[in-house]
């Protein structure tokens, strides 16, 4: 699940009470995507004052930006109940039959991760998007038949961390798309310091901001960072987190100053240290620091990419001299991208 108010750890189930809670339940509450938030609001109030069911909604962003908890916030906006499932879980297309029969009419069905989801599941959800029926097929071979099957209007919010791999007729379906982006450090030490009150978590101004400048520019990652700043705060201290206990805490998790973690570092440093700062292919990058291609390429690679301390070139990964002043260390004559990055762009498929 995306949501920005949802820390990506749970501890029991009181944490899993008070991470309930700390979720937003309605638009005015719901802290940055201004922009976002403002024309969904003409949305589902217009819908309301026409006495209609809202277009579909799609939200695309990387994850932890609050997807999930905008779905929830749709539904309660409408005072409706929220269906929720995903992508991976649609495997054929008699499972999103099964979960579109039996919705009531207005209620808001909501599907992480969309762009996962099987094609014949896919095609039936373009049918039942624009005309609120599905064919649902009895028998098999020369003997089968479609049997059309009605459904009642409903409104479909999907979510996707990767909304250039939506096929177009589908997007094309939604009628509200939403790309939503990370967050300004302001508006993580507001969502900070309100996590804070609800987890009864004393904190100056300072400390939150501490903790918002490690965040990843991430709601999610922000409450995470917050709950074990607390822990050090009430086992070390006296339990209020000021600017030292937080920085102390952080720095204790292996969270810089930059909000690089254990496995962004090891990634810099071993294309520094082993590769010359690059290019280096994005196999022989994630070996070297003992994960998995994808694990390095949807966990480290996005945020060091915003952050300017990798590129992505046609030849492979290269570091940046931004990231070579970030780790300590002295780039070689020779090392790509000394001068400007004008040449980098868009990586074609790495060689191992």
């Amino acid at each position: 699940m995306t949501d920005p108010l949802v820390s990506g750890n749970v501890d029991g189930p009181d944490e899993e009470i008070v991470e309930a809670a700390l979720r937003p339940k309605r638009l005015d509450d719901f802290v940055g995507q201004q922009r976002v938030r403002e024309q969904l609001s003409l949305v589902l109030h217009s819908a309301l004052k026409r006495n209609r069911t809202p277009d579909h909604v799609l939200l695309s962003g990387g994850p932890g930006l609050g997807k999930t908890t905008l779905a929830m916030i749709i539904a309660a906006e409408l005072g409706q109940p929220l269906r929720i499932s995903s992508g991976p879980a649609i495997e054929r297309a008699g499972d999103l039959a099964a979960i579109l029969s039996t919705l009531a009419e207005g209620e808001v069905l909501f599907l992480d991760e969309i762009h996962r989801m099987a094609r014949p599941a896919e095609e039936m959800l373009y049918m039942a998007m624009e005309d609120f029926r599905v064919d649902v097929v009895v028998g098999k071979g020369p003997g089968a038949t479609a049997i059309p099957l009605e459904i009642a209007p409903f409104t479909l919010v999907g979510a996707t961390t990767r909304a250039g791999m939506l096929p177009g007729p589908l997007r094309d379906r939604f009628g509200f798309v939403a790309h939503m982006d990370f967050y300004e450090p302001a508006e993580l030490e507001t969502i900070v310091r309100r996590s804070a009150r609800l987890l009864d978590v004393e904190i100056t101004d300072a400390g939150a901001a501490e903790v918002a400048g490690r965040s990843r520019g991430t709601p999610r990652i922000a409450n995470r960072l917050l709950r074990r700043v607390r822990d050090y705060a009430e086992v070390r201290a006296d339990g209020v987190v000021d600017e030292d206990r937080a920085r102390a805490a952080l720095d204790l998790y292996e969270v810089d100053e930059r909000g690089l973690d254990r496995l962004d570092r090891a990634v810099l440093a071993s294309l520094m240290r082993k590769f010359g700062g690059g290019p280096v292919g994005l196999s022989t990058l994630a070996v070297s620091v003992g994960e998995e291609p994808e694990t390095v390429e949807v966990v480290a690679e996005p945020f060091l990419v915003r952050q300017g301390l990798l590129a992505r070139t046609p030849r492979g990964r290269v570091a940046t001299p931004a990231a070579w002043a970030h780790l300590g260390l002295t780039p070689p004559p020779a090392a790509p991208l000394s001068g400007t990055l004008f040449d980098v762009g868009e990586d074609a498929p790495d060689t191992p």
